[in-house]
């Protein structure tokens, strides 16, 4: 087992079975001695994530889609700045989904993810997403008003199998925080799988929430064995060739 996939093996959620929040301590720092330890590590993570990116751009076979989803001044944007600090910007795409707009509600609600999910070759974050329907509408239930959703449809909101429509809404009444707490665990429950696992990552102390988060990644990239395309024989004569030629003409 890698050193990444030991950091972040914990706070992965293959399965919703018997999963609960509150096994999960929010100041937790694993086995990492201090803040300069973390930092050593994140350094280490960064290097070796620009590494497995630059063997994913050129494989060109996989993507990667990561998505924070977590309350206010949790601190998504400061991890994705500095875990993704040392990552080729042309393979990472980023995306930030606040309130739909009126062209955005006139579509399913998938249409303005879908539309920007990453190619294959590169790294997607979602700085939250369409899960925000089964989150915030559970507990601003007023959202909903604005959405122009047929009745039949409101009616269902409690069968998950009709909650993946995005709204989005700033989160900032923390007086709901029990709310958003059971909507988050009903969420991971509801949604984790061994091919698209959550990560409940402690983020009382950022120094420890951005290596884990990046040790998340890495171990992500390992896990698909990405590797430099081969070069076969006709190619490799091809290459031969060209060099001998150009060998030739010095």
């Amino acid at each position: 087992m890698s050193w990444a996939s030991k950091l972040s093996k914990p706070y992965r959620i293959d399965s919703g079975k018997d999963f609960r929040l509150n096994d999960f301590d929010p100041a937790s720092t694993g086995n990492v001695r201090s803040k300069e330890h973390a930092k050593e590590l994140l350094e280490r993570s960064i290097a070796e994530m620009a590494g497995l990116q630059d063997k994913l751009y050129a494989q060109d076979r996989w993507s990667v889609l990561l998505i924070f989803q977590a309350m206010d001044a949790a601190g998504k944007d400061g991890a994705i700045k500095h875990v993704m600090s040392g990552v080729n910007p042309q393979g990472c795409q980023v995306y930030s989904f606040k309130t739909p707009s009126s062209e955005d509600l006139n579509h399913d609600f998938l249409w303005r993810t879908s539309k920007v999910l990453p190619e294959r070759g590169h790294i997607g974050i979602f700085n939250r997403s369409y899960y925000e329907e089964v989150l915030v509408v559970r507990v601003h239930r007023d959202i909903l008003n604005h959405e122009r959703l047929p009745e039949s449809l409101i009616s269902s909101l409690d069968t998950p199998e009709k909650n993946w429509k995005f709204s989005a809404a700033d989160v900032r009444e923390r007086e709901c925080w029990d709310d958003y707490m059971k909507a988050y665990e009903e969420m991971i429950v509801e949604t984790s799988s061994k091919h698209a696992p959550w990560y409940v990552i402690p983020a009382d102390n950022k120094w420890f929430t951005r290596l884990a988060v990046a040790a998340a990644i890495v171990d992500t990239l390992q896990e698909l064995n990405v590797a430099y395309p081969t070069v076969d024989a006709d190619k490799q004569k091809e290459l031969t060739a060209a060099r001998t030629e150009l060998e030739r003409k010095k």
